[in-house]
């Protein structure tokens, strides 16, 4: 078998098949087996698993979680790569749906899995990180984790905390349903052809249910007002949205137990609930 994760491997695989890295689908090919271990421990790959990657590529990830005993549900948009991972793969437990995770019902797609440990492991190309991300979350299944491969800065702006310059909508979007962790940070090194910037292993540990029960909508119509102007005030950011007069945000905020200079920065999820909850009908 060849070895996918080494630059030899993917070298062979390419000259076998006539491949070439994708720019335009972001298609850099993981080459470093410490990352992948990495990856795998951070998502506890084991055999008792069924995991949804996307895109899989020549399948250095996917190896390494076949040789764990997982099972894969691998969602590959590259046609040409199709017929590749087929031939590597013949006989394992590993099925490939030639889509964009974009656009596959996932309900359908994992509906033979139900009460499954369901698990994603991914290295996304940066362009749909966010995008897939939220997607993921947003789905409804009862996904144990998610481990992804992305841009370290994006990897930051997940995990960042109150007060942080990272920390901004996408933080509190992700962390409404998640717990988030980054698990290693990757320098370009590891990846053939080689990435412009450095990338993060992160992972989401996915709660039971979402970290507040309140109108989400509402919710995040506030988050989004506060951080689309993010130097201003809350006072000011969210008067100027149209989600209040100065006095009626002032009071909300002080109802919340907050100073009214406050910026958005520098709530957390349950103090921009309490505010929300204080603005009532003026959202």
């Amino acid at each position: 078998m060849i070895e996918l994760i080494t630059r030899a491997g993917v070298r062979e695989v390419i000259d076998k098949y006539g491949l070439s890295a994708k720019k335009k689908l972001g298609q850099h090919f993981l080459v470093d087996n410490h990352v992948l271990q990495k990856i795998l421990n951070a998502a506890d790959v084991n055999e008792d698993d069924v995991v949804l990657e996307i895109g899989p590529g020549i399948g250095a990830l996917t190896q390494g979680m076949l040789r764990r005993g997982a099972e894969i549900v691998a969602v590959e948009l590259d046609k040409q790569l199709v017929p590749v991972l087929e031939s590597l793969f013949s006989g394992a437990p590993l099925t490939i749906v030639q889509d964009d995770i974009l656009r596959v019902d996932l309900h359908t797609l994992l509906a033979p899995y139900e009460g499954c440990n369901l698990k994603v492991i991914a290295n996304l190309p940066y362009y749909i990180t966010t995008p897939v991300i939220l997607y993921l979350l947003e789905s409804g299944i009862p996904f144990e984790s998610i481990t992804i491969l992305i841009q370290k800065e994006v990897a930051q702006r997940m995990a960042a905390n109150p007060g942080q310059k990272d920390y901004g909508s996408l933080t509190l979007a992700v962390q409404y349903y998640a717990d988030v962790e980054i698990a290693a940070y990757v320098p370009v090194n590891s990846f053939m052809p080689r990435p412009g910037v450095d990338s993060a292993v992160i992972t989401l540990t996915l709660l039971k249910k979402p970290r507040t029960d309140y109108d989400k909508d509402i919710l995040f119509k506030v988050i989004r007002a506060a951080f689309n102007q993010r130097r201003k005030t809350m006072v000011n950011a969210l008067e100027s949205a149209g989600l209040g007069t100065k006095e009626q945000i002032a009071s909300a905020l002080t109802a919340a137990g907050l100073d009214v200079r406050i910026r958005g920065e520098a709530l957390s999820l349950a103090q921009f609930e309490d505010v929300t909850r204080a603005l009532g009908e003026s959202v």
